[in-house]
């Protein structure tokens, strides 16, 4: 399949990819990351969160990373804001983007935030609703759509379900993500469908990790059914701490790869990406994640 069509990159790696990383990542590196992956060509860079340092200490200096970016025309520079208050703190740094998550599982939301799908979105409804009065972008995340550490298989209808909630109530955009890796191509494209029935597939996005070594494949089989927006992370960073292996996110440079293969225009400089995730990866003191990054030559 060959196309000049383009697909966007949403580059997680500064808020997902960061997050669960044991050792603080210093303010600086990480206002580096953000404008390195920028300067690459991504045009949507996830920055930080605005959660409780209580439960994600690396994100504590949210406050602090955003101000300091110097941030790009024509790219976005979305947050995560759970509720309220975190939203209130990151409009007062100039926040103009906005993302609020919810699971597919029950067990999930019960485990990881101790409240059911239907509180957990009643938390963010207050987000929601003041986006709108500010003319605030809100984009949706749905985890545990492939499977859940806790109970499993997740039901089909439970991800519609959750998904097509998120857009109604005015996310402009929908990520779709394998929380723990488990999902396989055809799950995967099946999922997609589902979920485009009730949802325009122009707002919908999938969000993979790499934990059983399909994330490319999953990518390549929604793609091919339709989607145009592709969540990754640079070097591989993150992962989810309630799955067993998790190796992380899909690399961004992998996915770059493959995209370009296919003929599609990611507006990605692959060379400038490679760049950054070997710099982030030495200065983490961790391998890189990404197959491409490791195989990369420089041309002499």
């Amino acid at each position: 399949m060959m196309s000049s069509e383009s697909i966007r990159l949403v580059e997680v790696g500064p808020r997902d990819g960061l997050q669960n990383e044991a050792r603080q990542v210093p303010t600086a590196t990480k206002v580096e990351l953000i404008e390195r992956l920028a300067a690459a060509g991504h045009r949507t860079v996830e920055a930080t969160s605005f959660v409780s340092p209580k439960w994600v200490p690396q994100m504590a200096d949210a406050a602090e990373v955003y101000p300091s970016i110097r941030q790009r025309p024509g790219v976005s520079y979305p947050v995560l804001t759970p509720n309220l208050q975190g939203y209130q703190r990151a409009r007062a740094v100039g926040v103009a983007e906005v993302a609020v998550f919810a699971a597919a599982s029950e067990a999930f939301s019960q485990r990881n935030i101790n409240a059911s799908i239907e509180e957990s979105i009643a938390r963010f409804l207050p987000v929601l609703e003041q986006a709108r009065t500010d003319g605030v972008r809100v984009r949706g995340y749905v985890s545990t759509v492939l499977g859940c550490p806790y109970q499993g298989a997740v039901p089909l209808a439970d991800v519609v379900r959750v998904a097509r909630r998120l857009h109604e109530l005015g996310c402009y955009e929908v990520s779709l993500g394998d929380t723990i890796g488990v999902g396989t191509a055809g799950k995967a494209r099946q999922m997609l469908q589902a979920v485009a029935a009730e949802v325009p597939m122009a707002a919908l996005a999938v969000h993979f990790h790499d934990t059983w070594g399909q994330a490319l494949a999953n990518v390549h089989a929604c793609v091919e059914a339709g989607v145009r927006v592709v969540d990754a992370s640079v070097a591989g960073l993150g992962g989810c701490p309630y799955a067993a292996g998790a190796s992380g996110n899909v690399a961004s440079e992998d996915v770059v790869y493959l995209l370009h293969g296919l003929g599609f225009d990611t507006g990605v400089d692959l060379s400038a990406l490679v760049a950054t995730g070997r710099w982030i990866s030495a200065g983490l003191g961790r391998e890189n994640g990404s197959k491409v990054g490791k195989a990369w030559r420089d041309p002499a």
